[in-house]
């Protein structure tokens, strides 16, 4: 049996929520498996902690966290700080400070769940984004001058190195081979040309090495418009920390609500622990009320254990997810049901339990 240390980080809003119910399922998949157990450190940092200590984590978060198998990661962010502050100060902190340079974001349309295409099935959405997730567009390099006066400027660099594009450009190709073998790259080269146009040619020496991928170069603008017109062309998507983040919210949005849609960050060499967390946010409007789908919490639970070598388990709690869409009850309202954040996680755990016996 394998034993897992898991470092627990809530974090705001509607990840206090959802992360109960992730456990919950881990749990029960832990117990009616009998081939795993976690052992959960739970760590209060966030935007509540900022207010009392003047930072979102401990100092030394990095050196506490790097002794953990894997990092499940419930939100940030509330209006009581800054964005820039909380974001900064945490969720990116530790995805570039522990090189989580693969972002995973599947794009699922599950059984029962109506998209916002019309016509469009669950077997037209079923892609994933692979989206760099240290560099680019989200270093932080730039900074503002004359600040308060008519002439202020700000200047926002975007950071791409050869390494940084070519590293997750072959994950990406990797997993395409996996999947149905297609893998589309999104670029904006014609506006963008010292950048996007090493992204290009990068691209292009890497599929020299897959020649059994087709692979694409499509113009994020245009790639925008075929997420909606034609979401089943899409297989694998490769693309920057910011191209891909705003994709990924429409592919979410495509596949019935955001509060569906797992994450992974991903450091693929295992030096340092990676993170798994919903794509959701901490949804401050709806926080407090027991409302909040925790089934992007559940199923980046599911990526974890599929990470961590625990194949099967994570099979059952997607298959699981999938049984709970599928018969339509209970969802919460963001999927058009009643139910509450509890009821789901329940739910859930309870035929994540049955499928194993």
């Amino acid at each position: 049996m394998e034993n897992y240390q898991i470092a627990v980080i809530p974090g705001d809003g509607i990840g206090k929520e959802v992360m109960p119910e992730g456990v919950k399922v881990l749990e029960a998949a832990a117990q009616a498996s009998a081939s795993f157990k976690c052992q959960y450190t739970y760590f209060p940092w966030g935007c509540e902690y900022y207010l009392s200590r003047g930072s979102m984590m401990e100092k030394d978060a990095l050196k506490i966290l790097e002794k953990f198998d894997a990092i499940y990661f419930g939100a940030v962010g509330f209006p009581s700080v800054p964005d820039s502050v909380s974001l900064r100060g945490m969720r990116l902190a530790i995805c570039q400070g522990f090189d989580q340079y693969a972002n995973i974001r599947p794009a699922v349309l599950l059984p029962g769940i109506q998209s916002p295409l019309a016509g469009k099935g669950p077997e037209a959405i079923d892609f994933i984004v692979i989206r760099e997730n240290t560099e680019g567009e989200y270093c932080g390099v730039g900074g503002r001058a004359h600040r308060g006066l008519p002439i202020e400027v700000a200047v926002q660099s975007g950071v791409f190195s050869r390494v940084g594009i070519e590293r997750v450009i072959r994950f990406a190709f990797q997993l395409a081979q996996k999947r149905r073998g297609c893998l589309v790259s999104a670029t904006k080269s014609n506006a963008l040309e010292h950048a996007f146009e090493l992204w290009d040619e990068v691209f292009a020496q890497v599929g020299l090495e897959f020649p059994d991928v087709n692979a694409e170069q499509v113009l994020v603008d245009a790639l925008a418009a075929r997420f909606v017109l034609r979401p089943e062309s899409l297989d694998v998507v490769v693309a920057s920390n910011l191209f891909a983040d705003i994709l990924t919210d429409l592919g979410a949005a495509l596949a019935g609500s955001l509060g569906m849609a797992p994450t992974a960050n991903l450091n693929p060499e295992r030096m340092y622990p990676s993170m798994f967390e919903p794509i959701h946010g901490s949804a401050p409007d709806i926080y407090g009320r027991q409302i909040a789908n925790p089934v992007g919490m559940i199923w980046s639970g599911a990526l974890m254990m599929d990470f961590l070598g625990q194949h099967e388990v994570s099979k059952h709690i997607v298959a699981a997810i999938r049984m709970l869409t599928g018969r339509g009850q209970p969802l919460t309202p963001d999927i058009g049901g009643s139910g509450r954040t509890f009821e789901v996680g329940n739910a859930v755990a309870q035929i994540v339990r049955e499928s194993f016996a």
